[in-house]
């Protein structure tokens, strides 16, 4: 049996919201932890490290994935370096098919991308776009990835140009269409590119699977299974409820507090107390017992796991003892599970 166990970082260090008491590392410290939990995750089999991407947040919410991908491939050797998502529009379309493409070269084809169009009408204003051209502008990054990764001279802009070094990833480096509206599906679709959806959405799935067929592609979808709980491993969930679980509750409402009606994510969390939040099941604290007894209990083709060890500014050292309870602890037994 296949299990994907993936690490999830966002980098958050909060300002000292109320209720939340102070972590016990500085912001780089805690991207040198990050960094060292990556080698260490590499070492021991983990499948995939997550970045994430975000803008113009008080607690510093990662706003360069690319940036730590590139210093994670450079401290790993095996495991995927998963940028979800980029912020696509965001970004010089040529300078964005540079830096994949040299990231590709060092990491032997280990970056995967989600270009996401986001939600959040601050961030195109922060950079000067406009956020409701975000769908044309998606259009162009995408169209000039594909393009500029050939390797040959293209028309940009009214102008040709070239984009080098290419990638070695062929027909080029691993690359998906984020989002969970019809959109989404139609420009996955048409561009011939791999979708991945943000929540369990099998109807839109389908929808894809169809503008696959009717344009002659091979559809490719990436979707989770109905739950998918961001975890935290302890030996003692109730004591870890009660000295992290504020940590998780602030992400959990500058998350919520971003996101608008009709939005899909897994993530999706309406609680305004830790214990609202415990309830809900987003986010879960397990032992090594129950995350084989959750992992058992998800659909065939779909099992993963979801590390979440530096939520909200949680101690450095909580996240490490989490990490390795699932290097010591669940990884080894996971073949123990029948299919």
């Amino acid at each position: 049996m296949t299990v994907t166990t993936s690490v999830r970082f966002n980098l958050v260090q909060p300002e000292q919201p109320p209720g939340v008491r102070a972590a016990d590392a500085q912001p780089g410290d805690r991207y040198r932890a990050a960094l060292e939990m990556a080698g260490y995750a590499d070492a021991h089999g983990v499948t995939s490290l997550i970045v994430e991407e975000h803008h113009g947040s008080p607690d510093g919410w990662l706003p360069a994935p690319l940036a730590l991908a590139g210093a994670f491939l450079g401290r790993t050797r095996h495991t995927l370096v998963t940028a979800c998502a980029i912020l696509a529009p965001l970004y010089d379309p040529l300078r964005l098919a540079e830096d994949i493409a040299v990231l590709d070269l060092v990491g032997g084809g280990r970056l995967v991308t989600v270009a996401g169009l986001g939600y959040r009408p601050p961030e195109y204003a922060a950079l000067g776009l406009d956020f409701a051209r975000r769908g044309a502008l998606q259009d162009e990054v995408l169209e000039t990835l594909l393009a500029a990764w050939t390797g040959e001279p293209f028309r940009y802009r009214g102008r040709t140009v070239r984009v080098t070094p290419r990638p070695g990833s062929r027909p080029h480096p691993p690359l998906f269409v984020g989002g969970g509206s019809r959109p989404a599906a139609r420009r996955a679709a048409r561009l011939g590119l791999p979708l991945f959806l943000p929540a369990h959405l099998p109807e839109l799935a389908g929808y894809y699977e169809e503008r696959c067929a009717a344009a002659g592609g091979t559809p490719l979808c990436l979707m989770p299974p109905p739950e998918l709980p961001a975890l935290h491993l302890t030996e003692d969930p109730d004591r870890a409820w009660a000295e992290l679980g504020e940590h998780f509750l602030y992400e959990a409402r500058r998350y919520a507090s971003w996101q608008t009606p009709g939005l899909h994510s897994a993530m999706r969390a309406e609680a305004g107390t830790v214990a609202e939040l415990r309830a809900e099941g987003v986010y879960r604290f397990v032992t090594p017992r129950e995350c084989l007894e959750l992992v058992a209990g998800q659909p065939e083709g779909s099992r993963q796991i979801l590390l979440h060890p530096l939520c909200g500014g949680m101690p450095v050292e909580e996240g490490r003892r989490s990490l390795r309870l699932l290097v010591e602890e669940v990884m080894p037994r996971l073949p123990e599970i029948e299919p």
